[in-house]
């Protein structure tokens, strides 16, 4: 056991941690995986790069500073002008509240 923890084993030990603890990060970070990233901060909302609204609980106004006050939030009962990244959402008929991306699919508000 003595010689695996020797002088040549440390930097091999050292790359493994690193890469390890990247990858728990990334799994961390609003907008991770397939949503490819933030793109921008829409009050305390994250909008991710693919035009949905990331369910994350952290505020992207407090990580990324701008404003500390949350935007007006308008709710509208129609598909109109619910576009994410308006601060403008829909209620759908079981109360969900949702935005539509630019591909035209519904990103849901967390609860």
């Amino acid at each position: 056991m003595r010689t695996m923890m020797g002088r040549g084993w440390r930097p091999l030990w050292v790359v493994l941690l690193c890469v390890i603890s990247s990858l728990a990060w990334a799994g961390n970070t609003p907008c991770s995986g397939k949503k490819g990233g933030i793109d921008r901060c829409d009050g305390d909302l994250f909008l991710c790069n693919d035009g949905s609204i990331s369910a994350s609980k952290k505020r992207c106004s407090v990580m990324y500073g701008g404003e500390t006050q949350a935007r007006p939030q308008t709710f509208l009962q129609s598909d109109d002008a619910c576009a994410c990244g308006t601060s403008t959402f829909c209620t759908g008929p079981r109360g969900g509240v949702y935005c539509l991306t630019p591909s035209g699919n519904k990103s849901y508000k967390r609860k």
